[in-house]
């Protein structure tokens, strides 16, 4: 296998994912790995700027991208890749796959630049779906392995990351007292958005136990729900309007446990090794996308013939009414904090 000195290797290393926001997350795991392994590789990732935060502390470089504006078509991701090879650029790894990103390798790629690009495993996620026992069924690699694989293709040697150790970082939200806890129901997709009404239960529930409880999510009826809680409840804190994405990540790393659906909320507690309770409904986390390295005992979910329907969570429920995700109570996610939490005093 080659060797950390093969001067073959790329010097100068452009890393590309765009979106979504928990897969970008993810990619700071290996690149952690990737730069404890080779300190002295320069590494560009090419991002939105949104996302910077994510990779603060692993000594990267950036490029922003814009597919919204500047970079929508391939013809401007064309005209990005001229752009790049004018940065010393000897090699691409594409950990987004997408028609925007094969033009832009591709476009490297003729001119002499090596490429490689993920493995996403969709036909074994596909038979995942389609088995009928998926919760006795080894765990799929995780997203964050098949990230590393991507860089071991262009010749890098590397074990898999550790999980992430608790950073030092400032308290957004002044000196802490007592028990912090996190909360994250909602998602882009309803089968892995927790309730409404159970939602109102469950911070009812953690109000009562814990010091203060913050909930995250973004604005609409995300921030109307928050504005409610705190109106009900003056340990209740809504974290949308208050904190920027980086401030959100410092909040987190001081919180001692958070609730969260599978949604970006527990990548970012993953990244802060913070303790999480994931709650699962339509999606499963032996596809390969829960929080990298997360106790596996705060997964929370209810096995069912009908479950997963879908990788992602973005088929509609066959039943109409999300039962999978409805069977996860409010107590059940009490309890299960309570639990992770003497876990950890322990």
């Amino acid at each position: 296998m080659p060797s950390r000195s093969d001067t073959k290797l790329p010097r100068h290393l452009l890393v590309i994912r765009t979106s979504a926001m928990g897969d970008v997350a993810m990619l700071a795991h290996a690149l952690r790995a990737l730069r404890a392994a080779y300190p002295d590789l320069r590494v560009t990732v090419a991002t939105q700027p949104l996302f910077r935060p994510f990779f603060e502390g692993l000594g990267v470089d950036f490029l922003d991208v814009n597919t919204q504006k500047q970079h929508r078509t391939i013809r401007s991701m064309l005209a990005l890749a001229k752009q790049v090879r004018g940065m010393g650029i000897d090699g691409v790894v594409d950990v987004h796959d997408v028609w925007r990103t094969k033009g832009f390798r591709y476009a490297m790629w003729l001119h002499g630049v090596r490429t490689t690009h993920i493995t996403k495993g969709h036909l074994e996620k596909w038979m995942r779906l389609k088995s009928s026992s998926v919760a006795c069924a080894a765990p799929l690699k995780h997203t964050v392995v098949r990230y590393c694989d991507a860089f071991r293709r262009l010749g890098f040697v590397f074990d898999d990351p550790a999980p992430a150790v608790k950073p030092d970082r400032p308290n957004p939200m002044g000196g802490k007292q007592g028990t912090w806890i996190g909360f994250a129901p909602f998602s882009a997709q309803t089968g892995k958005t927790y309730p409404m009404e159970a939602s109102r239960e469950a911070v009812r529930l953690l109000c009562a136990r814990y010091d203060r409880v913050f909930i995250h999510g973004g604005g609409g009826r995300e921030q109307a729900f928050a504005e409610e809680m705190e109106r009900l409840y003056p340990n209740a804190t809504g974290v949308f309007g208050r904190l920027k994405l980086k401030e959100e990540m410092d909040l987190i790393a001081h919180e001692d446990c958070v609730v969260s659906m599978d949604s970006l909320v527990m990548h970012l507690a993953s990244l802060m090794a913070t303790p999480v309770v994931s709650v699962w409904g339509a999606t499963h986390p032996s596809l390969g996308y829960i929080g990298y390295g997360i106790d596996p005992e705060g997964v929370l979910q209810v096995e069912m013939p009908c479950r997963p329907c879908s990788v992602y969570g973005k088929k509609e429920c066959k039943w109409g009414d999300y039962r999978c995700i409805r069977a996860i109570t409010p107590q059940m996610i009490a309890d299960k904090v309570a639990q992770l939490l003497a876990k950890n005093a322990r």
